[in-house]
């Protein structure tokens, strides 16, 4: 149990409920994403598309970084 704000605990049950999610879900799935980040930290232009129980995928970010550039020149 973690003391917050009434407030703020009531503006985030509304942002989950609108986004289909229970607190409990949600908690789960930023627990999951965060060890799995700790295990193997993203690379720079790479985009984690992982979601609790599911294998973890990668893709490119939108705008490349300097990796991407330097693929293009070639």
């Amino acid at each position: 149990m973690i003391e917050v704000d009434p407030g703020l605990k009531r503006d985030l049950h509304s942002a989950l409920a609108a986004d289909g999610l229970t607190l409990k879900d949600w908690f789960l799935r930023r627990v999951s994403e965060y060890i799995v980040e700790r295990r193997q930290p993203s690379l720079p232009g790479i985009t984690s598309l992982y979601q609790a129980g599911e294998e973890q995928s990668l893709r490119a970010a939108e705008e490349p970084g300097e990796y991407g550039k330097q693929q293009n020149r070639k």
